[in-house]
């Protein structure tokens, strides 16, 4: 059974920790200055996995004895080479790319919240109006739309102006959506206008 250790274990414990601490922390840059930018970025789900395995191997390497720095290292590697294989996959394959990414999503759109997207990303009102405020506006009125990316973040477009910043997907979301605003027009036109002529015809029967 091992001794349970609360305050000091001796040198030899700080020692290793400080040496291989130094040594993973140049290794890693290095890997990751290898790897491109792309590692670094916005994360997608994968990324964050990603991530979170690589501060997972430091971690142990720091704290583990068993576990050698020939060990880590490969594990490291290996952690930024298949994040390199999939971002090279998804740059070449827009179907790989769906498969592994989420599409950014429009949630909010010319003065009205998308509320089945809202739900389906469990999105509140509250967080939207919290991404247009960091973005120093005051109103909803000002902002066109606001869309969450792909990474998680909130985008807030001032003007959608022709879309060619938006991508086919959410140009796709933003033309169903005028078409419901429009056939809700439609729709309460008719019932104006015979309200309109309803009241009028009852002006002139009283004239």
């Amino acid at each position: 059974m091992n001794e349970v250790v609360y305050f000091f274990g001796g040198w030899d414990p700080v020692i290793r920790i400080v040496v291989l601490g130094v040594l993973m922390y140049v290794a890693l840059v290095l890997i990751l200055r290898i790897s491109g930018s792309r590692t670094l970025a916005s994360m997608s789900a994968f990324d964050f996995i990603v991530t979170v395995a690589i501060g997972a191997v430091f971690g142990r390497t720091l704290t583990t004895q068993g576990v050698a720095l020939v060990e880590s290292l490969t594990a490291l590697a290996l952690l930024v080479a298949l994040q390199f294989i999939v971002t090279w996959l998804q740059t070449r394959w827009p179907v790989f790319k769906g498969v592994l990414t989420n599409p950014p999503s429009l949630l909010y759109f010319r003065g009205t919240f998308l509320r089945d997207t809202m739900l389906r990303q469990r999105v509140t009102e509250e967080e939207i109006m919290g991404a247009v405020r960091k973005e120093q506006t005051g109103s909803m009125k000002e902002v066109e739309a606001v869309v969450l990316e792909t990474s998680g973040s909130f985008s807030v477009i001032r003007a959608v102006g022709d879309g060619s910043a938006l991508g086919k997907g959410l140009r796709e979301q933003i033309e169903r959506q005028t078409g419901r605003e429009t056939g809700a027009q439609r729709t309460k036109d008719p019932a104006q206008e015979a309200s309109g002529g309803t009241c009028g015809g009852q002006s002139s029967a009283a004239d």
